[in-house]
């Protein structure tokens, strides 16, 4: 056998490493093993893996037993081969030695009479068993017999913390969609599932000693969008039901580390115990997203509820970390009370933040008396850190090098790039999000050890997780989308050595991983592969001229663009994109990208030259006002579980823009608008909002030409197209639309759409713009 150095190999596919052993040697870095092992030494001949085959098991060994369980339910899913788990015989051996050093370290053989997995430890064994279910699930071929060629791995993590977080707090998941994203985690060697259990808008874990906390702290009421408001959304999860979803993830290798979040973000627990607030104002549970003022109350009285809070999550939840939060927790309520500011100054303390950071120091100290460790977000940083914390940064990298040259562990988890509720691409038919795309490829490229960092203090990086904050993920399957294939690129830049990891390679084998994810449930985002359009001029250039010029890409590099212009589906024979198509107005073209074994890497997307199309523009086309910023992409309503309509806003200003409008060409217009929920809690940036004065009782939408112009040559001044007042939201329903006519104007010009409804009144914004050639009706 001949040890492998996995480099950079594109485009080779499964059928090609099976052909010889020369193509072996070349095709080590497309085994569909995500992510890369440490080491691949490949041999001669195979092994062929049939339905029925067996997994030889100790009945005395509990974690062989996990492991072929694991097993037997993966390859049956994701291949649609039976393993039978029985003692004495098999084709698939599990093997304890202590000369595989590594609680997550394990050795994999596959030779001529069988598949061999060898580790010292549980974790060990099931990493090997996912590698074994990866090689037994490589192509399409679902519920045929399986080739393994001859190999040796020798694999263990670089990291210890490889992680996701799930936000149940702002949208409550149901207990079975954690196991779902248990499941796929442990498929790609993902071992910490970071679960946020509390927050302003609602309180998820179950406190016997406290049941209001989930009586009244698990449910909240939707903020309006003009008329009543919808129902309550909420639940909770029983100390039972946690109990076992963790003795159901540890034998998936998953650890779950549970948050508690505070001082701030604790609107939730306010309003179920107002005595343990800081004013007993007794809110409501909150429904806005960002930031609240509500902090929890840092007397003896709310110290020694935290503990006991924290005396019955320990009991459910065995993770070495206890996460406590300590973001966004702005000081206005502490700043404000007569008692906290007498507490501070009996403390001998000389600010809020240190305030904080004492209070960090009590629970840090209480966690270490039970055998646990806290860890927080980064602000924990700002009072100066307890000796027993340890820090997840979020805000960049500066509370990572921070924290580390100091001493303590660290995870690295920075925004925007590990915050899986960004968009993954920029097409038009992404779900809701955060607008600031983080590609695949970002994501895969990130290195968790910063530049900062002292090379002695190296060994305080515990590891990297990618978050999927929930106030946009709504449904199961939007958290799936954020998810789903980014956490195969964190796992790779977790587990796989620095030097190893390529991305081309990377392309190569998450496509048997995707299909892997799609066969057992759950929802993968295509955006890296899906192809994108960009029409080369403007739309206006293209109706003056009588046609189109139109650019196809895909985000990631990989599989090879084929179209047809007719409407119809492209297949793996339709014509290979070149270059820019030039089209006359009236082609619809139709691409996906296709692998060499022609199969499409993602649905087709649709391009409409029409000059009706190339005259409209939905959400997704629209750009910010002169000076604004679009950032979020939103529902119709905050509870929405259609993944339509969504919507591109920028939170700050009601406005937004058509860009380069050929207003030579349209005569008239119908805006189709939409009413939102106001609902964001903006604390300090509450002066960033423009709020224009309204000239009606409800406001109006003023519709104005030559608006970017104007904003950066004081000479120029806007032309205003139209101005309609808006209805009352009361009685109006939350989507109508307002026609016009446009005076006589030559070339392009950009048209902004700015509501001036008053800032205690919904939000409105655009959902699209249709520019007619006949005057609008």
């Amino acid at each position: 056998m001949r040890k492998v150095v996995v480099g950079r190999v594109r485009h080779l596919g499964w059928a090609a490493l099976l052909a010889t052993s020369s193509a072996f040697a070349q095709s080590a870095a497309t085994l569909p093993l995500t992510p890369l092992p440490a080491s691949i030494t490949l041999g001669t001949g195979s092994f062929t893996v049939r339905d029925g085959d067996g997994i030889d098991i100790l009945a005395s060994d509990a974690g062989i037993a996990a492991a072929a369980r694991v097993l037997a339910a993966h390859v049956r899913t994701e291949r649609g081969l039976n393993l039978v788990a029985r003692p004495g015989a098999g084709a698939i051996q599990f093997v304890r030695d202590a000369s595989v050093g590594g609680d997550e370290a394990y050795r994999l053989k596959v030779d001529a009479q069988g598949i061999h997995i060898t580790a010292s430890s549980d974790r060990g064994l099931l990493y090997g068993t996912m590698s074994v279910a990866q090689l037994l699930s490589p192509d399409r071929a679902y519920g045929r017999p399986v080739k393994v060629p001859a190999m040796t791995i020798e694999d263990a993590p670089r990291f210890a913390w490889r992680g996701l977080l799930m936000d149940v707090a702002r949208h409550f998941q149901p207990i079975e969609e954690v196991y779902k994203v248990v499941d796929q985690m442990a498929s790609v060697k993902l071992n910490t599932l970071h679960l946020h259990l509390t927050d302003d808008q609602g309180w998820r874990f179950e406190v016997k000693r406290y049941p209001k906390l989930t009586e009244i702290g698990g449910w909240r009421t939707p903020p309006s969008s003009g008329g009543p408001a919808g129902p309550k959304h909420g639940g909770f999860y029983t100390q039972d039901q946690l109990k076992a979803l963790v003795a159901y993830a540890a034998e998936r290798g998953v650890t779950i580390v549970p948050e508690i979040d505070l001082p701030g973000h604790a609107q939730a627990l306010a309003a179920a115990y107002p005595e343990f607030s800081v004013f007993a104002d007794a809110p409501e549970v909150g429904h806005d997203w960002g930031v609240m003022p509500y902090l929890f109350n840092p007397a003896p009285e709310g110290i020694q509820f935290v503990k006991n809070v924290l005396d019955e999550l320990v009991a459910v939840f065995p993770s070495n970390f206890i996460h406590l939060g300590g973001d966004e927790a702005i000081k206005d309520q502490w700043e404000r009370s007569p008692k906290v500011q007498a507490q501070i100054k009996a403390l001998g303390l000389t600010s809020e933040n240190q305030l904080q950071s004492w209070m960090i120091e009590q629970f840090g100290a209480y966690l270490a008396g039970k055998g646990r460790r806290l860890i927080g977000w980064d602000e924990i940083l700002e009072g100066g850190l307890p000796a027993s914390a340890s820090v997840m940064s979020w805000r960049g990298e500066k509370g990572a090098v921070e924290a580390a040259n100091q001493g303590h562990d660290v995870v690295l988890s920075p925004a925007p790039l590990l915050y899986l509720d960004q968009l993954q691409s920029g097409l038009p038919d992404e779900f809701n999000g955060r607008l600031a795309v983080q590609s695949l490829e970002k994501i895969y490229r990130y290195e968790p050890v910063p530049a900062g960092i002292d090379a002695e203090k190296a060994k305080h990086v515990l590891g990297a997780q990618g978050n999927a904050w929930s106030e946009y993920l709504i449904t199961p399957g939007q958290v799936q989308h954020a998810y789903f294939p980014r956490a195969a690129a964190i796992a790779e830049m977790t587990w796989s050595a620095k030097d190893k990891r390529d991305f081309f390679s990377f392309l190569e084998r998450v496509q048997p991983q995707i299909g892997r994810w799609e066969r057992s449930g759950m929802h993968v985002a295509d955006g890296a592969f899906a192809v994108g359009y960009q029409l080369q001029g403007s739309r206006g250039d293209a109706l003056r001229a009588g046609k189109a010029v139109v650019a196809l890409s895909t985000q990631a590099p990989y599989g090879t663009i084929r179209y047809t212009t007719n409407g119809s589906e492209p297949t793996a024979k339709s014509p290979a994109y070149k270059g820019p198509l030039t089209l006359k107005p009236g082609a619809k073209i139709r691409a996906a990208a296709f692998d060499k074994a022609g199969n499409a890497t993602a649905a087709p997307r649709a391009f409409d030259t029409s000059r009706a199309a190339l005259l409209t523009r939905t959400t997704s086309d629209m750009t910010a006002c002169p000076g604004g910023s679009l950032y979020l992409r939103v529902p119709l309503t905050p509870d929405q579980a259609a993944t339509a309509p969504v919507y591109n806003v920028d939170l700050f200003n009601t406005c937004t823009a058509y860009p380069a409008a050929p207003l030579d060409v349209a005569k008239g217009f119908t805006v189709s608008v939409a009413r939102l929920a106001r609902h964001w809690g903006l604390a300090h940036d509450t002066g960033r909002r423009r709020d224009p004065y309204p000239a009606t009782l409800h406001g109006e939408l003023v519709i104005s030409a030559r608006c970017t112009a104007a904003a950066t040559d004081k000479t120029i001044k806007p032309i205003v197209i139209g101005s309609f007042a808006l209805p009352d939201p009361a009685t109006a329903p939350t989507q109508f639309s307002f026609s016009g006519t446009f005076p006589e104007m030559q070339g392009d010009e950009d048209l902004c759409f700015q509501f001036t409804s008053p800032a205690s009144a919904p939000f409105y914004t655009v959902e699209k713009v249709v520019l007619s050639e006949g005057t609008a009706k």
